[in-house]
């Protein structure tokens, strides 16, 4: 098997060593180089064409974002952004990922050298599912927004719908496009994305500023209402909850499943079992096969479900392990899923959208 070539870009010399000897330590990586800025890795980019790319965020002569924008926009590559775990890393971070990095490794504040070899495994994987991604020319002009001709004739009758999406790797900016296109007056939306706490908040906050509805991070008993989306913390699996005739988000601290927590399985399992055929169920681009037996029985129960399609997913993980078993009742580019989302939610006779 041919290894995956990577180039380290960070300014830290230990940083560049730490990293170099724990990827190393997986024979199927093979690390060809590092640099300590963009100007000497835009080089040994020419001359080394690694697969994946780590790079730092902050460093000296062009920071990180700025020379992840060019590789984007001249020569799309898998990049795993190396972050801190603060809120200016954060905010960083999630900017990174809508311009088009795959994944991102949080650096722990204290004692660095210990909380990266510990979590070892977790970068070396995401590294060699980087190098599987499926990255595109970053767009320099923003992306027309979904027609209002085509939600002017749907209206909104009651509040029985429930959307409940699950997304990983590339979800940062698939979920920007679903989300930014919904109505004011949309079905309430539950949102499962693999990511850490203290991210969580910062992705949510982004998003409301860019939407028509209110998009939050999801607080435990907080009623679910039409017109919200709902974005599961870090660190906590969301459950939907139904108590009389209001739905409410559930958080709770168990077990990782699917080797994720949050996890879409979750989600779904829970939406199944509170709105059922209600319910319709989303998995966007990913990682692994997390979601998918969740959205098996949210089809089962008679709840709508769709799969973003192989094409416009920068990894298509997630949304073919469902569609693989069954649980996946459309495949649906990226640009039209907002659309056949508020469709589904429709009445077939007469179109009225159930929230």
């Amino acid at each position: 098997m041919i290894p995956v070539k990577v180039l380290i870009v960070d300014d830290s010399a230990l940083m560049r060593e730490l990293l170099s000897a724990l990827l190393s330590q997986d024979p199927s990586i093979e690390v060809v180089g590092s640099a300590p800025d963009p100007y000497q890795a835009r080089q040994m980019i020419k001359q080394l064409l690694p697969d994946v790319i780590t790079l730092d965020i902050e460093m000296p002569r062009m920071d990180g974002l700025s020379f992840l924008e060019k590789i984007m926009t001249l020569r799309p590559m898998p990049v795993v952004m190396v972050s801190s775990l603060t809120q200016q890393g954060a905010e960083a971070t999630i900017n990174a990922l809508e311009l088009g990095a795959v994944d991102f490794f949080p650096k722990p504040k204290l004692d660095m050298k210990r909380g990266i070899e510990n979590r070892a495994d977790e970068l070396i994987q995401k590294v060699k599912n980087a190098a599987q991604a499926r990255v595109k020319t970053l767009e320099r002009h923003p992306q027309t927004p979904l027609d209002s001709s085509v939600l002017s004739n749907i209206t909104f009758s009651t509040t029985e719908k429930i959307i409940a999406i699950g997304a990983s790797t590339g979800g940062v900016e698939a979920l920007r496009v679903v989300i930014k296109n919904l109505p004011a007056n949309s079905p309430a939306v539950l949102v499962t994305q693999h990511m850490p706490e203290k991210f969580t908040k910062t992705f949510a906050d982004r998003l409301n500023k860019i939407s028509a509805v209110s998009v939050s991070e999801a607080k435990h008993g907080e009623r679910v209402l039409p017109g919200h989306v709902y974005i599961a913390p870090g660190g906590k699996h969301l459950k939907l909850h139904r108590s009389g005739a209001n739905y409410l988000c559930q958080l709770t601290d168990d077990e990782a499943v699917s080797g994720h927590k949050p996890s879409v399985d979750v989600l779904f399992n829970s939406t199944c079992e509170a709105a059922g055929k209600n319910a319709i169920g989303v998995i966007l681009t990913g990682m692994g096969k997390d979601g998918a037996e969740g959205m098996l029985e949210l089809r089962k129960a008679g709840a709508k479900t769709f799969g973003q399609d192989e094409v416009s997913c920068v990894v298509y993980g997630m949304p073919k392990a469902a569609y693989e078993i069954g649980a996946v009742e459309h495949q649906v580019p990226l640009n039209k899923m907002t659309e056949t989302m508020l469709t589904a939610c429709g009445a077939a006779k007469d179109r009225h959208i159930r929230v």
